[in-house]
């Protein structure tokens, strides 16, 4: 499935491109603000902080949710307290898009996660002219080569990489790479079965000063609290909110305190 997923997403881009060439991308590059740095929304001494996503489908469950007006939910999520927002761009198995990002770009002042399969330098391009801060490379799905570059193109263009790890050997890699944001997903990317322990296992490895976004498995305010207890300081959300209240549920999420 995650091949399928970065072949398709891989597909997309070069559709795109052919489209928008490199020196288009550059150009409107040139003219936009820089982008927010997300550590201070994203890391509090006291709360536990929110990565709200925006998600119509996802693979292992469908449909989720019609969401006819990306921009006036991710400014609702901001308004409810998101730290930031997360936009989901891959269309076949989200059913996403970059126009949801650029809608969202539009009215949020929080920072903004691409997620993607984002597998070329394009796709980084892409984003930074989209609006995006942050982007998510995920290190089951790229040669570690591969995503050494990706990463330099992104700090490169001023955006911050939040690398997405699984098991002890992704999380070791990704402190090699000095990995200033680091994702934990509790979801297994091969059977996509969900087990929130492996955060509790991982984020003791993470290094120091880095900052750790526990991902999936975020049903309740329970579940953000054992992530906070294990040593969270964020959690990305997506599920919870776009099928259930996601206004209660951000304010609810957002006042977990840190032990």
């Amino acid at each position: 499935m995650l091949e399928k997923l970065y072949a398709g997403a891989l597909e997309d881009a070069l559709v795109r491109e052919s489209l928008v060439p490199t020196s288009k991308l550059e150009t409107a590059i040139a003219g936009l603000p820089a982008p927010i740095d997300p550590w201070g929304y994203l890391y509090s001494n006291t709360n536990i902080r929110v990565i709200a996503e925006i998600k119509r489908a996802s693979p292992s469950r469908g449909h989720l949710a019609d969401i006819d007006d990306s921009a006036a939910l991710g400014l609702s999520y901001e308004n409810s307290g998101a730290g930031a927002i997360s936009v989901l761009t891959e269309q076949y198995g989200f059913n996403g898009s970059l126009k949801d990002l650029d809608d969202v770009r539009q009215v949020v002042r929080v920072p903004i996660l691409r997620k993607d399969f984002i597998s070329t330098e394009y796709q980084v391009l892409e984003s930074r002219a989209h609006g995006a801060d942050l982007v998510l490379l995920i290190v089951a799905g790229l040669e570690p080569s591969r995503l050494l570059k990706l990463k330099i193109l992104i700090e490169d263009l001023g955006m911050s990489a939040l690398i997405e790890t699984h098991n002890k050997e992704e999380l070791l890699f990704a402190s090699d790479l000095d990995a200033k944001y680091i994702g934990i997903n509790a979801r297994d990317l091969k059977t996509f079965e969900t087990d929130r322990n492996i955060f509790s296992q991982l984020a003791q490895l993470a290094p120091s000063g880095s900052l750790k976004v526990a991902e999936s498995a975020v049903r309740s305010t329970a579940d953000v609290e054992a992530y906070a207890r294990d040593g969270a300081d964020a959690v990305l959300v997506g599920e919870a909110l776009v099928t259930g209240d996601s206004e209660s549920l951000l304010r609810a999420f957002s006042a977990v305190r840190r032990p």
